[in-house]
């Protein structure tokens, strides 16, 4: 059994047991998942836009080095810059010798799970430079010294108690219920750092190949502000997110704003084609975008499992997904957590490593039914089991358990040599640490129906 494994088993039962953990999560979902009924009453054929959003997306990554190329060529006419990037030491050294150009010594971020991937903050830290999320979820988690809890809403685990509490350690001001006044110290602190920063850093939702451009959607603003002030903007984005058409927006935006938070749209939503033009009053002088392979080309390659590539992280597959609710997002110990972390992962971190994600699932499919771009997620979850099984990534006992399985149900003289005393001894030592820490044991008949049959027939 992997180190991740054992320590994902212990996590998972501690915060599978925490009620207080389980009520504020319950609670928060449940808010999310009534909005989301609510906003889906805007659309009259929701099933419909799915498969529209699902096609665009197929057609799209089965083209994804055509769209890429297209992209480039047409950011680069408006005087951006195009990085491509491997995997994240590539995409760290990238930005390190930016930095390093700018004299940077403070950086402003948009919310982003691609930096988080990376780990940038960590990097630019190490290297004396300080980096400051300005989205709210994001700069509490930070604030806590803590990973992202969900993709949407990065401090969902904590209640406003929790978040006075930190501010009160933190920032030194007093202890308030009143959510208003927390998030008006947050701003006044925020202001600044806007206005002083040499760079910011955004992910981006979505790459539009048609006008070379990235599109950004928000409900605070951050995003804008941390493009605007600074003089350098650094993008940086998974190649999966591109779409061929700016116009394909009017489809995507919706669909993933009413998924993920259940509004019609986000209150913000930028696009953004390259630096200041000549005749543009703000924007930055340099824009880079930073193009993340990362293991998704791993994906790509596999023609059953790269439709996992469609997704627009909207958090609904987390939203409906019995075991996140109760485990937690910070159980998985990845960027990418819930029915969606746990098919990509495998992939862009290692399957060996990251195989349990794929078994911790009920495959209930909840998640594939919210899915705004229909991912088959729970039978990708299965292909994922079988790629670990077919590449010999299986534990030595469960390959020994399975393999006298295999012989004595192959054979009827096996089956009856031992007697059921002997057959439970057996089932009781291999359920001793899995399924019998929590339900009755199994158990073997005293007698096998091919034993029952001859007595019966004589």
């Amino acid at each position: 059994m992997s180190t991740k494994l054992k320590q994902f088993l212990l996590d998972s039962e501690a915060k599978a047991f925490d009620l207080d953990h389980r009520q504020k999560i319950r609670f928060n979902i449940g808010k999310y998942n009534a909005a989301v009924h609510n906003g889906m009453q805007a659309y009259e054929h929701h099933e419909l836009a799915r498969e529209r959003a699902s096609f665009i997306k197929t057609q799209t990554i089965n083209n994804l080095d055509k769209y890429l190329v297209e992209f480039e060529n047409n950011f680069t006419k408006r005087g951006g810059k195009v990085i491509w990037a491997q995997n994240a030491e590539e995409a760290l050294r990238e930005i390190g010798a930016i930095m390093k150009r700018k004299r940077a010594k403070s950086v402003v971020k948009s919310k982003s799970m691609i930096t988080e991937e990376i780990h940038m903050n960590e990097f630019l830290e190490k290297n004396g430079i300080e980096t400051v999320e300005t989205d709210l979820g994001e700069y509490i988690v930070q604030l806590a010294e803590q990973r992202p809890y969900h993709i949407v809403t990065p401090a969902m685990h904590m209640s406003k108690k929790d978040i006075s509490e930190l501010f009160t350690k933190k920032l030194g001001i007093p202890l308030t219920d009143d959510a208003q006044e927390l998030v008006a110290t947050a701003r006044k602190l925020l202001r600044d750092k806007y206005t002083s920063a040499e760079v910011g850093v955004t992910g981006a939702n979505f790459i539009l190949a048609d006008i070379g451009g990235i599109a950004l959607t928000e409900n605070e603003g951050n995003a804008r502000l941390s493009t605007t002030f600074p003089k350098t903007h650094i993008a940086i984005v998974g190649i999966e997110k591109m779409l061929p058409s700016v116009h394909d927006l009017d489809l995507f935006w919706p669909l993933l704003s009413t998924s993920g938070t259940g509004q019609n749209v986000t209150i913000y939503n930028t696009i953004l084609t390259g630096p200041r033009q000549p005749t543009e009053k703000d924007g930055p002088e340099e824009m880079y975008v930073i193009l993340l392979d990362n293991g998704r080309t791993n994906l790509l390659a596999k023609p059953e499992q790269r439709e996992a590539l469609n997704c627009i992280r909207c958090g609904a597959c987390l939203n409906v997904c019995p075991v996140y609710k109760n485990i937690g997002g910070h159980t998985y110990e990845t960027t990418y957590s819930g029915p969606i972390g746990s098919v990509i992962t495998p992939h862009l971190a290692g399957m060996e490593e990251n195989k349990h994600l794929s078994f911790a699932s009920s495959l209930c499919g909840a998640c594939t039914s919210v899915c705004p771009v229909k991912i088959n997620l729970h039978n990708l979850l299965l292909l994922n089991r079988k790629q670990s099984v077919d590449e010999g990534l299986v534990d030595k006992n469960e390959k020994l358990a399975f393999k006298f399985w295999v012989r004595g149900m192959k054979s009827r003289t096996m089956l009856n040599l031992a007697p059921a005393s002997v057959k439970n001894f057996v089932l009781r030592y291999v359920q001793k640490d899995t399924w019998s820490k929590r339900r009755e044991p199994l158990v073997a008949a005293p007698k096998s129906f091919n034993e029952m049959w001859r007595k019966q027939r004589g």
